[in-house]
């Protein structure tokens, strides 16, 4: 390399680093570190090195010092190694808690976790809320005892403890929950997880708690499920307790697990209007017939429907049962003005009923066409009939008044004008 010009030994885009660094460097200073690709004489690749110039004199003489930075190199791609494992590993770490989230959430199994060192809830699935009745008593921090009788806490606390004991878990013990008074079997597991110690608790009811319904109820049941219009029982904060197939596929719910513990609220009615009328009216009343509203499925899409609800107050939890029937359809075949042939609404109650279920724009022209089809009527029958005088009267031409009559329906448009 002796003897050969600096910019002629390094890579293309070096060139214009080293005869800047040539050209700025005064004559006894020093000039700023640049990093240059210098190729090697003895074969096709380039080293990649940090040169600093200092100048050597008046004469022009410039001395570069170069760094190897290879060791800094590999030490920086170890360190992106490092950090792009580190990434899997936390995409992995969240697909597996993703996982966890939506088993522990759609089971049906009732399933707590207890802070082993507090005896408090850490989480709790939507089965087991439902099972226990108060969304209170299973609030995160709410102390595990307080979901139980004062019978049975004992017992419950005795089996965390043994549990804690066990490696392979305790036996399970029947006790009776507090909000509801139902038996059931309590199950734990102990578990470590980030330097902590957790129980996994387990409910079920007791057999013969169950309510094995009568031949009657279980055909009434199966009717209901298979009805065509949507039903839906909700309690009198109008959560959803239970709900039939045509639900599901109204609110687009693939899983009845889905929809437990919705609020109806959210898919009924325009917010804080309809859904307010009918809970009013059912407290009041008792029942509501053919309610006019929306309904707003979990995606978003609107339908038209109509609602029948009852309240029923007997028994250990009232409730309140919804009958949703689609009429969507039927709404835009009624629509006046339309292709089919129905007839306009005649009054000023009838176009304010279509408020909601068809566009500002629509009931305008609705509108247009009611006024329009009084004032013929009203001409035709100031005029006995007579169609020359009801045009003259209307400031229209005969042919207008035919093509109007013939579009409203009116008169015997085969007759003559006389």
């Amino acid at each position: 390399m002796l003897g050969r010009r600096w910019v002629d030994t390094v890579g293309a885009d070096s060139i214009f680093k080293v005869d800047e660094m040539l050209r700025t460097t005064p004559p006894e200073g020093v000039g700023r570190w640049r990093i240059v690709n210098q190729r090697r004489p003895d074969s096709d690749g380039s080293l990649t090195l940090r040169f600093m110039t200092v100048g050597a004199g008046a004469d022009g003489r410039i001395i570069a010092l170069g760094r190897d930075l290879r060791a800094t190199a590999a030490l920086q791609q170890r360190l992106l190694q490092a950090q792009q494992s580190m990434e899997r590993d936390y995409l992995r770490l969240r697909a597996a808690e993703s996982r966890y989230r939506l088993l522990f959430d759609v089971s049906a199994e009732a399933t707590l976790i207890v802070d082993a060192a507090t005896n408090r809830f850490v989480e709790v699935n939507p089965a087991a809320r439902q099972l226990i009745g108060s969304d209170a008593a299973t609030a995160a921090g709410a102390p595990f005892a307080g979901v139980f009788d004062p019978g049975s806490r004992d017992r419950a606390g005795s089996l965390l403890a043994a549990a804690a004991a066990s490696a392979t878990g305790a036996e399970p013990v029947e006790v009776r929950l507090a909000p509801t008074g139902r038996d059931c079997h309590l199950s734990a597991t102990l578990y470590r997880q980030d330097k902590a110690t957790y129980v996994l608790v387990r409910l079920a009811p007791v057999a013969s708690d169950a309510v094995v319904p009568d031949d009657g109820r279980q055909m009434l049941i199966d009717v209901l499920d298979r009805l065509p219009d949507a039903f839906v029982v909700t309690d009198e904060r109008l959560d959803i307790l239970a709900e039939n197939a045509a639900f599901l596929d109204l609110a687009q719910f693939a899983r009845r697990e889905h929809a437990r513990g919705q609020s109806l609220r959210r898919f009924l009615g325009r917010p804080g209007i309809d859904i307010d009328l009918i809970v009013a009216h059912l407290r009041d009343e008792g029942s509501v017939r053919n309610f006019a509203t929306i309904f707003r499925s979990q995606l978003d899409s609107v339908d038209e429907v109509e609602v029948s609800a009852v309240a029923v107050n007997g028994g250990e939890q009232p409730c309140l049962g919804f009958a949703i029937r689609s009429v969507g359809r039927r709404l835009r075949d009624d629509v006046p003005g339309t292709a089919t042939g129905h007839d306009l609404p005649r009054s000023v109650e009838q176009l304010t009923e279509l408020v909601g279920r068809v566009s500002l724009k629509e009931i305008v022209r609705e509108s247009t066409d009611l006024i329009e089809r009084l004032c013929i009527e009203a001409a035709l029958a100031y005029t006995d009939d007579n169609r020359a005088s009801a045009a003259e009267i209307l400031g229209l031409s005969r042919q207008s008044l035919y093509s109007k009559l013939h579009r409203h329906g009116l008169g015997n448009l085969a007759g003559g004008d006389e």
